[in-house]
Parts: structure tokens; C-alpha cells; sequence
């Protein structure tokens, strides 16, 4: 452990306990531990791996460990021993936790259920690096505005994009869930136009112009977008082609292979031997995207449950300061993930 960056998950559910394997899998990290309020299945299998647990509050301290868990401590005890914590509780209770990390002088990463103004900076590895640097906090977005923005300035960064508008069809719910939560044989529409995710691209990227509407549809796995985006100048589908590729974490997928719908993609990660089926990627179908002129049409799919992960493990060498470059903090977590630029036809791993 010594020389590496010690972190700490508090929230081991479908971020948590992705991003603590994560940590586990990078050379320059060590996880101290990880900590919850819950006594089941889910932090049972942390204990099983010899992952540290420790209770997230003093109420769930007894409880956790009258179910026969070994709890080592509270999370103040956890916080002693840490450089920085990665929040993976639910939407509305890591803010509550902010204060508590700033008295233990320890460094927080927080997610897309919280607000922006929570840490006054919103991460993604690619797009904001650099603004990262030493910051005591940050906040990495949710999973279809990290796929957004990347997407969006893989366009920007060659001085094609002029403005997009995006159609969004969530999942009702995560995996886990669907026994108990989701919407059934019905799509539901949000409220508004636009929906949250363009703005919160923008709190990325100020200078995108982008605006998104969504609706959730009645599954369970993976996001699916669908993009029109005015060029600036006519350009060919090559070009366009060569600008996704050139996007650390944007990898093409073709229904020529066979990959024809969300399921496909599921199924490949799991052929693939991704741990849990997990696909850290955007996956963009190279054989649909059509370039007419100066307008762009593209679909991709999201993987709602491991899209931001790696984007976490960048924000905590970011905040720490341990890789001043983001191009070799993002080398680094996707060799170590196995991030891939083609599903299919390239065995190659992370760039």
C-alpha cells in the first residue's frame, strides 16, 4: 500500500461496488475499504472478497454486525485512513456527507445524483482533466452525460460540432431493481424539454450547444441515444468515423455483426468476460451513422451501471494530483479495465 493512492467507497451498490473492483485493479491504488448502511447479500460479497466493511453510521454499526459481518469500524474510522473517498450512496445523501470529509481532510468524488453546485466542478476524464488538478471534491455525471459528452467533443475537439439535439430512451430502472421498481409495457416521457442531461453536459463543456429530451422505456439494461448533430462545414462519414475513433472510450459496434439491438451489446460483454457484463465504453453502431452534407445522425448505447467508472478511477488521480496528464490517467485505468476501441474486430485493449 505504501506509495499508492488510498481510497475508500462509501455505498456499495451498483456504482459502489463497481468502482471499489476498479480500484482494486489499478497499480497506484489501494482500497482501504468500503462502507454501507445495509446487512445483506450485496456487502456480504465485499466481506467474502476480504474487502474492509465498515458501517456508513452508528445505527447501522450493530445491525451490520449482529448479521454476522465483520465491521471494522464506522466510517469515521475508515476516513482516518484514506486520501480520498468515492460517495456512491444514493442521489441527495452524499451532499450530506460533503462536510464530514472536509473535517477528516480527505479528498471526495461524488456522483451524477448530486448537483452540480455540490462541488462547483463536474467531471468527465476527457473533457476536464485538467480543471480537476487538486481539487478538494468533484462530482462525475451521470451516465448518459458522460456518454454525451463524450460523444460531443470526440465532434468538438475536430472543429466539426456546431450544434446537437438528442433523443434520449432511458431504462425504467436498474437490473437489480426490477422486482420491485420500473414502469411496465408502457414508455413515459419527461416533463420537460430540454431534459437535465444538456445542461448537465454543459456544466462539462459551458460552450456546448446541445439540448436532449428523454423518456424511459419498460427495461432494464443500457440507455439508448439517438443524436442529430449540425456540422460545420459538409464533411465525409470517414472523417466522422476517424474523430469517434480518435475518443479514448467510444467503441463501434456494426449490426452486420450481428450486434442489432441493446441485448446484443449485453450479451457481448458477457462473451467478452467483462466482470458482471459491464461495458465501460459508448457503444456506437458504425453502420447506422450517416453523414449527409453538414448534418450527422449517429445511435449509441449506454451502459448505465458501468459507464462512469471509469471516469471516477481518473477523478481520483485527478484530485490527488498523483497524474498531471489526463491522457495518461485515462491509459492507465483503461489498460487495467480493458476498455476496447472495437467490441468485435479488434482484440486490442485500452489505447
Amino acid at each position: 500500500m505504501q506509495g499508492k493512492i488510498k481510497v475508500a467507497v462509501n455505498g456499495y451498490g451498483v456504482i459502489g461496488k463497481r468502482v471499489a473492483d476498479a480500484v482494486r485493479a489499478q497499480e497506484d491504488m489501494a482500497l482501504v475499504g468500503v462502507s454501507d448502511v445495509i446487512a445483506d447479500y450485496r456487502i456480504a460479497t465485499a466481506a467474502g472478497k476480504g474487502i474492509p466493511v465498515y458501517a456508513s453510521t452508528e445505527q447501522a454499526l450493530p445491525v451490520m454486525a449482529d448479521a454476522g459481518l465483520p465491521v471494522v469500524g464506522g466510517l469515521h474510522d475508515l476516513l482516518e485512513n484514506v486520501d480520498v473517498v468515492v460517495d456512491c450512496t444514493p442521489a441527495q445523501v452524499g451532499a450530506g456527507n460533503l462536510e464530514l470529509y472536509r473535517a477528516h481532510g480527505v479528498k471526495s468524488v461524488f456522483q451524477g445524483g448530486e448537483k452540480h453546485d455540490l462541488t462547483g466542478h463536474s467531471f468527465v476524464a476527457h473533457a476536464n482533466y485538467a480543471t480537476a488538478l487538486g481539487r478538494d471534491s468533484t462530482r462525475v455525471v451521470s451516465c448518459n452525460t458522460t456518454a454525451t459528452v463524450r460523444a460531443l467533443t470526440a465532434l468538438k475537439d475536430v472543429g466539426l460540432l456546431s450544434k446537437a439535439r438528442g433523443v434520449l430512451i432511458r431504462r425504467a430502472t436498474d437490473p437489480w431493481e426490477s422486482d420491485h421498481s420500473g414502469i411496465m409495457n408502457t414508455i413515459v416521457p419527461e416533463g420537460r424539454i430540454p431534459s437535465h442531461q444538456g445542461p448537465d453536459a454543459q456544466s462539462v463543456v459551458p460552450d456546448l450547444d446541445v439540448v436532449t429530451m428523454a423518456a424511459k422505456g419498460a427495461h432494464t439494461q443500457n440507455h439508448l441515444h439517438y443524436w442529430t448533430i449540425e456540422l460545420t462545414r459538409p464533411a465525409e462519414k470517414q472523417e466522422v468515423l476517424e474523430a469517434f475513433r480518435a475518443m479514448p472510450r467510444i467503441a463501434f459496434v456494426r449490426r452486420s455483426d450481428g450486434v442489432v439491438a441493446v441485448n446484443s451489446t449485453v450479451e457481448l460483454m458477457e462473451d467478452l468476460g467483462r466482470p458482471r457484463g459491464d461495458m465501460y465504453e459508448v457503444a456506437l453502431w458504425e453502420d447506422i451513422l450517416t453523414v449527409d452534407g453538414n448534418e450527422l445522425y449517429y445511435t449509441y448505447t449506454v451502459d448505465n451501471q458501468a459507464i462512469v467508472v471509469p471516469e471516477n478511477i481518473d477523478a481520483i488521480r485527478a484530485l490527488t494530483g498523483t497524474v498531471d496528464d489526463g491522457g495518461e490517467s485515462i491509459r492507465r485505468t483503461d489498460r487495467a479495465l480493458g476498455v476496447r476501441q472495437d467490441f468485435v474486430r479488434s482484440s486490442v485493449a485500452a489505447r
